[in-house]
């Protein structure tokens, strides 16, 4: 069945908010995958702050991705997890 209108990335742009949904949508998925390596570590939340030198409150922000987090924390934060973030230019 063919689309009607037009495409959603197209819908975005119009509206002028493609970039800010991109970004969100990414620190979206970077937050779940941190918050799934912290449950499959068996990880609190004040066990990665007391790793990371930092509050609880701090780690709350951390993995709430409408928080301006810096990309420099969140790998901090997937690096005291055994992991590291990959992003790529398409």
């Amino acid at each position: 069945m063919k689309g009607i209108g037009q495409n959603f990335d197209n819908f975005l742009t119009e509206q002028g908010i493609y970039d800010e949904v991109q970004e969100l949508a990414t620190k979206k998925i970077i937050v779940f995958q941190l918050q799934q390596e912290l449950e499959a570590q068996n990880l609190s939340k004040s066990q990665m702050a007391k790793k990371m030198g930092t509050s609880r409150a701090a780690i709350d922000n951390i993995l709430d991705p409408s928080y301006n987090t810096s990309l420099g924390s969140l790998e901090r934060f997937a690096r005291l997890l055994g992991k590291k973030i990959s992003i790529t230019l398409q």
